[in-house]
């Protein structure tokens, strides 16, 4: 029997290595170009929401109140058997109209004698309740200014479905990111030795910080 043939092969070996670090390389600058500007954002916006309290922003507020027209009325007065529902698109259309701002088509709460649409956002909190006999519509904004705004994007807070998605594919990349990066710190370690102590301090320093500080 040939010896040779079931000697491993370097160059086979340097191959498969070589193509191993072309894809670690390949996917961790693709999901790092993906990532970067989120990462930046959330880094940022890290350091806000730990320091809201120290942050001072000053609200704006914006009031409004109208009667609508009487041919709106009627849709408004007429009965539903749900607690919760849409606004007729006549009456959000006019309303919107007259606030220059779009009207979510988000289930509003009926009852008796008021219709009240809740409309939170980033960094903002609205409300719109019309008086079901009379046609009385009132409507009140808060908006908390854009560190408010981004926080919220950081937490997700009513960011609605579409930047929900973002956030998933932001993580999934971020991950790539991170794991395609320790990969490559292990393939490169032999030749930087502290590369193991900082990526271990990486790891204890937190768990060191929960068990002596956070109660």
């Amino acid at each position: 029997m040939d010896s040779t043939n079931s000697a491993p092969n370097p160059k086979r070996s340097r191959s498969r290595r070589s193509v191993w670090l072309r894809f670690l390389i390949h996917s961790h600058w693709m999901s790092s170009a993906i990532s970067l500007v989120g990462m930046i954002l959330f880094a940022i916006t890290g350091i806000t929401l730990n320091h809201a309290s120290q942050i001072e922003t000053t609200p704006t507020t914006r009031t409004w109140s109208e009667v609508l027209p009487p041919r709106l009325q009627a849709s408004i007065a007429l009965s539903i058997d749900e607690d919760s529902a849409e606004l007729p698109e006549a009456v959000s259309e006019w309303i919107g109209n007259q606030l220059a701002i779009s009207i979510p088509n988000h289930q509003a709460d009926w009852s008796e004698d008021e219709v009240y649409l809740s409309m939170p956002g980033p960094g903002s909190d609205a409300w719109l309740a019309i008086d079901r006999s009379s046609g009385a519509v009132e409507f009140e904004s808060t908006h908390r200014g854009w560190i408010s705004f981004f926080n919220d994007l950081h937490k997700g807070r009513h960011t609605g479905v579409a930047w929900s998605w973002f956030l998933d594919v932001f993580a999934v990349a971020t991950l790539v990111f991170c794991i395609t990066g320790l990969l490559l710190l292990y393939e490169r370690a032999t030749h930087r030795r502290w590369t193991w102590p900082l990526v271990a301090l990486g790891l204890i320093a937190p768990w060191i910080l929960i068990i002596l500080f956070i109660h």
